[in-house]
């Protein structure tokens, strides 16, 4: 199933990304894709709400994972400065793709995409002009 929306704002994006959190059940892996500056980090804020999630979440670049607790545990990967899947896979962060009881979600994941379960939800944003975009989700 593929769904597209288009947001104007990142309040926008954020809100249709809590909409999407509250239908996740625990298992899930969300792969995001979209260039530097499109909003991933914005669409992880929001899909955490949608978790229940309280704490303030910033985007994980130099620590590689950050972990939240919510109705669901939200792990949130930032997979930029891995060179060599191996590194994820030593510091065991791959595990996290496997946790029945959270949802992990992964900006770059193009890095690691052999550690990355082949059942999985795709999100792609795209920037369409100003704060504008495009988000496909596609499960």
């Amino acid at each position: 199933m593929i769904e597209t929306f288009e947001t104007a704002s990142v309040t926008e994006t954020e809100q249709i990304a809590e909409q999407f959190g509250q239908t996740l059940v625990g298992g899930e892996v969300v792969l995001l894709q979209g260039e530097m500056g499109a909003g991933k980090t914005h669409f992880c804020k929001g899909l955490a709400k949608g978790l229940g999630v309280d704490d303030v979440v910033t985007s994980p670049t130099f620590a590689l994972h950050n972990s939240y607790k919510g109705r669901l545990t939200l792990n949130h990967f930032d997979f930029y400065r891995i060179d060599d899947p191996a590194e994820a896979e030593i510091l065991g962060l791959d595990e996290f793709f496997y946790d029945k009881q959270g949802v992990s979600v992964i900006e770059w994941g193009d890095n690691v995409k052999d550690l990355i379960p082949p059942t999985r939800i795709t999100v792609t944003i795209d920037k369409i002009g100003g704060d504008s975009r495009r988000i496909t989700i596609e499960r």
